[in-house]
């Protein structure tokens, strides 16, 4: 590692690099410039093992070549001493606030630099030894989080395939739908991380009409009253299917697949929750599943223009809608848009 050595006299700068021979692994650099020291420190900052300094010098002093350096990313850690008299005990608090760590007496001792920075020097190579064992543990947990992320993703794609056997535009609406609870959720302050989770859960939001029967699912014209009720039941069934799982976001889903059908007002299904007690999830897919189903030709019905689906999702506010899902949803229409569009294409 380097030992950054600054002092405006060559003298002292060569004093110092020389008790410092001794010292193992440790390779001096000298500067009589601060500025010059500050950049240089800048572009090796992860080579940098400890730092000793003078305080008078012109141009920056001590105090501030300390502040400067503890400013640098990367470098709260680096043992840096600064070199003074031993009866300047009013400058040696101040070098403490600005982030000295140890204090080297004038005139300078060999003996005294050579114990000071060797001590220093491992201190510094073990801080960096455990920094280095963290972001290896660090990339390992990443890396395993990964593998099971995508054995997750991989399982909720083999499942919604099954599904889109029984409906052969599940699998382009299961997209579309994560696409604007994405635009939804991020309206909503949702950081990047819940974002990913709630859009993977969404697309299991109809997991439950694998048990609804053909001639249901793909009628083309109106249910009956009986069949209406045997198609409600597949928020109950999807999260019968979900439920119980130690995945957060199969958890999830479970949560969606029943309560994305239930109404701001109190008038949906299966339990007929009202405002805030349907789940926040349930209500963000109910928006984005709605508007897909309005703007996608279906079986029984023909596809409605953008601006229209765009008016009905916007008058449902505060009845079948949560106005602040609503207010979400248009917030993001450019991208609401772009998402049909690719669709479309």
């Amino acid at each position: 590692m380097l030992a950054l050595i600054l002092d405006d006299s060559e003298m002292n700068n060569l004093l110092i690099m020389q008790a410092l021979k001794p010292v193992a692994d440790c390779e001096p650099v000298a500067f009589t410039c601060p500025v010059t020291a500050l950049d240089f420190l800048r572009a090796h900052v992860d080579r940098i093992g400890v730092v000793v300094t003078d305080y008078d010098m012109p141009g920056l002093n001590g105090l501030e070549v300390i502040a400067a350096a503890r400013a640098i990313p990367g470098f709260a850690h680096v043992p840096i001493v600064m070199v003074t008299s031993l009866d300047q005990r009013s400058l040696r608090h101040e070098a403490l606030r600005a982030g000295a760590t140890d204090f080297l007496g004038k005139p300078c001792d060999p003996v005294e630099i050579q114990a000071r920075i060797t001590n220093l020097m491992k201190i510094s190579a073990a801080h960096r030894q455990e920094q280095d064992r963290a972001a290896w543990l660090a990339r390992e947990v990443a890396a395993a989080v990964a593998v099971i992320e995508a054995r997750e993703r991989e399982i909720i794609a083999l499942l919604m395939r099954a599904a889109e056997h029984r409906d052969t535009d599940t699998g382009d609406h299961i997209a579309r739908v994560a696409g604007y609870v994405g635009v939804i959720a991020r309206n909503l302050g949702y950081d990047p991380a819940e974002i990913r989770i709630l859009k993977l859960a969404s697309t299991m939001h109809d997991v439950g009409k694998i048990g609804v029967p053909d001639a249901i699912l793909l009628k083309p014209g109106p249910l009956s009253a009986e069949e209406r009720a045997e198609m409600e039941k597949h928020a109950e069934r999807g999260r019968r299917i979900l439920e119980g799982s130690t995945s957060d976001v199969v958890r999830l889903a479970a949560e969606i697949a029943e309560s994305h059908h239930e109404r701001w007002d109190g008038t949906g299904y299966p339990k007929g929750l009202r405002g805030e007690a349907i789940p926040l999830s349930g209500r963000i897919v109910a928006v984005a599943d709605v508007f897909d189903a309005l703007v996608t030709e279906r079986p029984y019905k023909a596809a409605w223009p953008l601006e229209r689906a765009r008016a009905f999702v916007a008058d449902q506010a505060g009845r079948h809608f949560d106005p602040r899902c609503v207010a979400a949803f248009l917030a993001g229409w450019d991208a609401v848009t772009r998402t049909c569009l690719r669709a479309a294409a």
